[in-house]
C-alpha cells in the first residue's frame, strides 16, 4: 500500500490559480485533484490516456473539438477516450473542484511540456 497525504502531495500550477495535486502517480493509473479558478478554461488538448473527470464541487463544461459541449454538475462524471481533443471550463464565478483519473497513469510532465513550464 502507498499513502499520499493531501498536504504533502506533488503540486503543479499550469496557469495561475489552476492548482493540481497528484494523489496517485503510478504507471497503471494516476489521480489528480484539481481546483479550477472562476471562468478558467484549460487549453484544448489530448493525451493517449483514457480519462475520467469527476466534479466534486461546482460545475464544469467539457468542450470537444467537434463543438459538442457537456455540462457536469457536482457528483457528475465524464469518460474521455484516449486521444479525444477536449477543453474543460469552469463557467461559474467561484472555484470548481474535481478529480481526474488517467489510465494508464501520467505525470505532471504532460502539463509542464504543454504549457512550457520550467521545473
Amino acid at each position: 500500500m502507498k499513502v499520499v497525504r493531501f498536504g504533502q502531495a506533488e503540486r503543479c500550477e499550469p496557469e495561475p490559480g489552476w492548482l493540481r495535486r497528484s494523489l496517485c502517480n503510478e504507471q497503471e493509473i494516476s489521480i489528480e485533484h484539481f481546483v479550477k479558478p472562476p471562468g478558467h478554461t484549460s487549453p484544448t488538448h489530448q493525451h493517449p490516456n483514457a480519462q475520467v473527470l469527476v466534479v466534486l464541487k461546482g460545475s464544469m463544461i467539457i468542450t470537444l473539438d467537434n463543438g459538442r459541449e457537456e455540462r457536469l454538475d457536482e457528483g457528475d462524471a465524464a469518460y474521455i477516450p484516449p486521444n479525444e481533443a477536449h477543453a474543460v471550463k469552469n463557467p461559474s464565478d467561484s472555484p470548481a473542484i474535481g478529480l481526474d483519473i488517467f489510465i494508464p497513469g501520467r505525470s505532471f510532465d504532460f502539463w509542464y511540456k504543454k504549457m512550457g513550464i520550467q521545473r
